[in-house]
């Protein structure tokens, strides 16, 4: 069995010359060098006595794997001639091109964050001193190669000539490589006067040998990954090695092996995600992997299509990674429009079930399939029995709580089922495997959970009115009265009379209510909240009693239980209203309780709760 890598050992100055010349580059998805001028000190100091620094990662830049790319910070412009892309090593890398093969100062920033340009210096008698720590021997210069003191008055080291350099007996890093060319220089300066700079020539032919010749010959462990290297293989071992940074996504990866094709994805993705959020508030969350995923998701399907009228082996369809990585540019132009269109239509959608924001979205991992069938359907979504059908898929996995993970794969299911669906097909496995258990509705609290938004928004998909304005909740109407899910029961009166979070928190006991309509009914029995309604006041005219039970019905709410503040008997009668209206919307009967206990004795079902923030 032969591997797919090797590890060799190679000079750091042939390293430093490939990033020079251009061998040596970076994947354009590797993000900005952002060393500190410690750190850079530290490594500096480390290869000076020998020490190891870690292994380098590169790639063999002539396999099928290809990426856009960028020289190492402060290198010349990109050659043509790229031999290998550097994976992992970045950070040490610049840090030595900068600092020890370029005579440009070194853009870098302190510990506290802010930018700064340094050169390097040895102090040579402390590099000598085998008391004085070897970080402690190299001094950080500014740009003009002048220390100042008494806040920039005073001149406390000036290196900014050779002849200077020599005087004080500090050596500049970013000559390490050159360093023999500036040893005869320090030479010729010596014998001028000789006899009293005598020192200068032994401490200087001490320090090339002490710490110059370390850089000379230190070797720096190089693991070079074929040319047979899969893009996913790529992208798998990025994200083993770069635990210190941001993980690296799909997306990236895809943008450097577009731009190597001179298409900038990245671009192109800003402008269709302004275009989709600017007026979609429900889409703005969205990501550019799953806008990746929903296209994977239609080029699969075509490859898969294609080759069963070929009469050929079907490859499966996939919004995995590695399908990702494998969508060829062309499939991304011909989709994304699609793609685009069908995240449109999909804000479309959800505002007909009454989902506005992107903070109500029952699962955003959801909108991905819902965007493919959509961009696959095309104008034929807005047929009546379409959309019927459409509303109850969505409501299965909503109220299924099926998109919380493993999610890729029942994208693959959703798309390859739903159209056949609509000309007499099966059910798509999302609505076929979709229950939803009675007892649920006991520990829905968290407004995390995808159960709990959908609730919300289907109370106002069936026709829910504000208590006040008695207006349904329309977007207009949800954005201008900035209606949210609030309690029935007010949390204020309900620990009044002993009724623990755990029980008043319950879905159950919500409903969606306008921000100021909330406010005037307060923390107040709602016994006492009723009568100001149907009382009315200066501000508020009075609602009509007959108008008031139509509005709470709206709700699912049965009005002679607020009345007569019985929170218990509310609780039971509500819960079975919600049950038949998620059924409803599921078409499938939910799985019941044997014996529904009370409130008071519902702890056991609320563990489950507990997990909620994890969705």
């Amino acid at each position: 069995m032969t591997t797919s890598f090797q590890t060799n050992p190679y000079k750091l100055s042939d390293l430093m010359r490939e990033c020079h010349e251009g061998k040596l580059q970076l994947p354009d998805f590797q993000r900005g060098w952002v060393w500190d001028q410690d750190r850079i000190t530290d490594l500096l100091a480390s290869i000076s006595e020998g020490f190891p620094v870690g292994a380098l990662m590169t790639l063999d830049a002539t396999g099928e794997v290809s990426f856009a790319v960028r020289p190492v910070e402060g290198a010349p412009s990109p050659s043509k001639d790229i031999e290998a892309y550097l994976l992992d090593g970045q950070q040490r890398m610049t840090s030595l091109y900068q600092s020890t093969y370029t005579t440009v100062p070194v853009s870098t920033q302190t510990v506290k964050k802010r930018p700064i340009k340094l050169h390097f210096y040895f102090d040579i008698r402390a590099a000598l001193d085998t008391d004085v720590p070897r970080s402690e021997a190299i001094v950080p210069v500014p740009e003009d190669r002048i220390i100042r003191e008494n806040f920039g008055r005073d001149i406390k080291l000036d290196l900014s000539t050779e002849e200077n350099e020599f005087e004080h007996l500090h050596f500049p890093i970013d000559r390490m490589f050159g360093a023999q060319d500036w040893q005869t220089n320090a030479i010729d300066w010596i014998y001028k006067e000789l006899d009293q700079r005598s020192e200068h020539l032994k401490l200087i032919n001490a320090f090339m040998q002490g710490v110059v010749r370390n850089f000379d010959q230190y070797q720096v462990p190089v693991i070079k990954l074929g040319k047979d290297t899969s893009r996913a293989a790529v992208c798998l071992v990025f994200e083993k090695v770069n635990t210190g940074g941001k993980p690296l996504d799909a997306f990236e990866l895809v943008t450097a092996m577009y731009a190597a094709e001179e298409f900038h994805l990245r671009d192109d993705w800003k402008e269709r995600r302004k275009r989709l959020v600017l007026t979609q508030p429900v889409l703005d969350k969205i990501e550019p992997v799953e806008f990746l995923q929903a296209i994977s998701l239609l080029h699969t399907k075509e490859v898969r299509e294609a080759a069963i009228a070929a009469g050929k082996e079907p490859p499966a369809i996939s919004a995995t990674r590695n399908s990702l990585l494998q969508v060829p540019l062309s499939a991304y132009q011909k989709f994304a429009p699609k793609v685009e269109a069908g995240y449109i239509a999909a804000a479309k959608f959800l505002h007909s079930l009454k989902i506005f924001k992107a903070r109500d979205l029952p699962y955003q991992t959801q909108l991905v399939p819902l965007a493919a069938i959509l961009a696959e359907l095309g104008n034929t979504w807005e047929n009546d029995a379409v959309r019927q059908k459409l509303a109850r898929w969505y409501w299965s996995g909503v109220f299924g709580e099926l998109y919380g993970s493993a999610v890729e794969s029942r994208f693959a299911l959703d798309i390859r089922d739903f159209k056949p669906w609509l000309s007499g097909g099966a059910e798509p496995q999302t609505v076929q495997r979709a229950s939803f258990e009675e007892r649920r509705l006991r520990t829905l609290r968290s407004r995390l959970s995808a159960a709990y938004k959908g609730v919300h928004a289907l109370l106002m998909k069936c026709g829910a009115e504000d208590f006040k304005s008695g207006q349904p909740y329309d977007q207009a109407v949800f954005f201008d009265e900035n209606v949210d899910i609030h309690h029935i029961f007010p949390q204020a009166w309900c620990k009044s009379v002993g009724i623990g979070p755990e029980i008043y928190n319950s879905i159950v006991n919500k409903t969606p209510i306008a921000s100021g309509t909330n406010r005037m009914l307060g923390g107040v029995a709602p016994s006492s909240y009723l009568g100001r309604l149907t009382k009315g006041n200066d501000s508020n005219p009075a609602i009509a009693p007959d108008r008031l039970t139509a509005i709470l019905q709206s709700h699912e709410i049965e009005e002679s239980y607020l009345h007569a503040d019985d929170f218990e008997g509310f609780m039971n009668e509500r819960r079975q209203r919600l049950l038949a209206i998620i059924e409803s919307a599921m078409g499938k009967e939910a799985l019941k309780e044997a014996e529904v206990p009370s409130d008071l004795e519902e702890e056991d079902y609320y563990a489950e709760e507990e997990l909620e923030a994890a969705e």
